[in-house]
């Protein structure tokens, strides 16, 4: 699986952004699912999920905050830093959603159009203890459902080319394609020559017709 960006970037990225929600919560006084939408207005969590280190291990999260709210409102917090060293049930929220968005390589935005912060809520008191595949699990499923048509359908459609068009000029069988796109077979496991005369035909990359 490609992930969003490299490894050595993870825990602090994780660290960040569950200071950046516990502080926007519980200091800041926001609602969670405000800051949400804030977050993912802002050029804040396409930087984060692009994996610039200056977001992913140079700001706290409290600076975080403070760019976000700038930026989508024009203001100044008028809040006092203050660190928190506890782990609180917002801090896991925006721990776990940082650590599926880096597995994934999903944009968060996509993230929270299919799991709300209210949902993330609910999991926190079963999962929190739990090791994080088992969030990753029931996200990966919930994303599965959500986005029903696979990249390839997706794209193909795009672009205006029937299955059968694709095969000819690809060289990929019609069966093949029916069948990526009805998941009876996973394009994951696809040989990399196969997705790559695939993407080529449809002018993308490989990448984007591998299933996050």
């Amino acid at each position: 699986m490609t992930h969003a960006y490299q490894e050595i970037y993870l825990n602090k990225a994780q660290s960040v952004l569950g200071d950046a929600f516990d502080y926007a919560v519980n200091a800041c006084e926001l609602s969670g699912a405000d800051f949400v939408k804030k977050f993912i207005a802002s050029s804040v969590s396409k930087r984060m999920e692009n994996g610039e280190p200056a977001y992913l291990a140079g700001k706290s999260g409290i600076e975080i905050v403070i760019e976000v709210v700038l930026e989508t409102t024009g203001k100044e917090l008028q809040v006092d830093p203050q660190e928190n060293f506890g782990r609180s049930r917002e801090y896991w929220i925006g721990w776990a959603v940082a650590f599926y968005q880096w597995h994934s390589g999903r944009k968060y935005s996509d993230i929270f159009k299919v799991v709300s912060y209210d949902e993330l809520e609910r999991m926190y008191y079963t999962l929190h203890e739990a090791d994080i595949s088992k969030t990753v699990e029931i996200l990966d499923k919930q994303m599965r459902e959500y986005f029903s048509e696979t990249n390839l359908k997706r794209i193909r459609t795009a672009y205006g080319c029937t299955q059968t068009e694709l095969a000819k000029r690809s060289g990929v069988s019609l069966r093949s394609i029916q069948m990526y796109e009805q998941r009876n077979k996973d394009i994951n496991k696809a040989g990399a020559d196969t997705v790559y005369r695939l993407a080529k035909v449809l002018g993308c990359t490989v990448e984007d017709l591998i299933e996050k």
